[in-house]
């Protein structure tokens, strides 16, 4: 049996319906992340099952309890916010030890939990400083500290990272997966970032229009997109309408289908392959452009548009305007659904 259950759940703000029926199992001890773009419903998602926000229809299952109509700090839950929300005239120590206080835990089990938490997250050296005395960084650090040094049975994560600057934020998404690798925290995560997504996760939970639209390893999420919406969010894929794949490839698609294929999987040469069981191609690059350590080539093929990356290696720079040969293996081109 699952760890944590979401069944039918539904939610609405007056006449908009923001979450549309969310059936969602997760394992105890596993990082999950809700990926997609703003207003789809993650964060939503994530409120109510803190008990921040009432459902409109559906249950919440934790540990085999329906937790439902609990209040807030009945559930058993840790959550940290965008904003890490520290109390400013309170030292880190003090920060942690409050909601221990608060459930009446014995001062000697307080003063065990915070310093083994303090270690934990790396912040021994800074438990009599304040907040205003932390970095970006080590704020978020206490604020995660803060929410584990309860021992909850489930972590919440709504974006915290986004207000960090990009090299300490790929840091801290090391950090917190670690630390929740340690403590073997069941752990949901809500993100816009597929990256991030990506990179910390045992599985990734893609959600469209309050509705999840696929569920996998980042692994399955990347190679096997199965809409639309999964390929156009997920990797940089280019989509190609039934009549655009025929127009480029001169193959037969069947009609109203979708095909989706991964830059990365794009072979470009000044000469044709003659590779088996792959389309090959003449086009033209339309415009090449720098993305960290890869080159993102736009290539016109009769008329539609395909993008390419390749690593930066001097036998293949190709300039505007520099016709190109372009193979692309069969099981890469994934046919997929509306």
């Amino acid at each position: 049996m699952s760890y944590i259950k979401f069944q039918g759940i539904k939610k609405s703000f007056d006449d908009a319906e923001v979450l549309k029926g969310i059936d969602l199992d997760i394992e105890e001890g596993e990082f999950i992340s809700l990926l997609g773009p703003s207003g789809c419903g993650k964060s939503t998602l994530l409120r109510c099952f803190a008990g921040l926000e009432e459902v409109s229809a559906g249950n919440f299952i934790l540990d085999g309890n329906n937790i439902t109509e609990l209040a807030p700090q009945k559930r058993d839950i840790g959550m940290v916010f965008q904003q890490y929300s520290l109390f400013p005239n309170m030292t880190v120590e003090q920060n942690l030890a409050f909601g221990l206080e608060i459930k009446k835990v014995p001062k000697n089990e307080i003063k065990e939990r915070v310093r083994d938490v303090l270690e934990i997250v790396g912040l021994t050296d800074k438990k009599k400083a304040y907040p205003g005395q932390l970095s970006g960084g080590q704020q978020q650090r206490v604020a995660l500290a803060r929410a584990i040094v309860t021992k909850p049975k489930v972590l919440l994560l709504d974006e915290p990272l986004s207000a960090i600057d990009a090299k300490l934020r790929k840091n801290l998404q090391i950090e917190i997966r670690r630390i929740q690798k340690a403590l073997n925290i069941t752990t949901i995560f809500v993100t816009h970032d597929q990256d991030e997504a990506m990179l910390m996760s045992d599985r990734v939970c893609l959600v469209n229009g309050g509705l999840i639209e696929q569920v996998g390893t980042p692994v399955e999420i990347y190679t096997n997109p199965k809409t639309k919406f999964a390929a156009s969010f997920i990797g940089h894929y280019n989509v190609l309408s039934d009549i655009q794949f025929s127009k480029a490839f001169m193959a037969y698609m069947p009609e109203d289908s979708v095909m989706a294929i991964r830059p990365e999987t794009i072979l470009l040469s000044q000469e044709k392959k003659n590779k088996e069981n792959s389309y090959e191609f003449e086009g033209i690059v339309k415009e090449s452009r720098s993305v960290g350590n890869v080159l993102r080539y736009h290539i016109d093929i009769n008329g539609v548009d395909l993008r390419a990356d390749t690593l930066y290696r001097s036998f293949s720079l190709y300039q505007d305007g520099d016709k190109v040969w372009i193979s692309v293996e069969k099981r890469n081109c994934l046919e997929l659904t509306d």
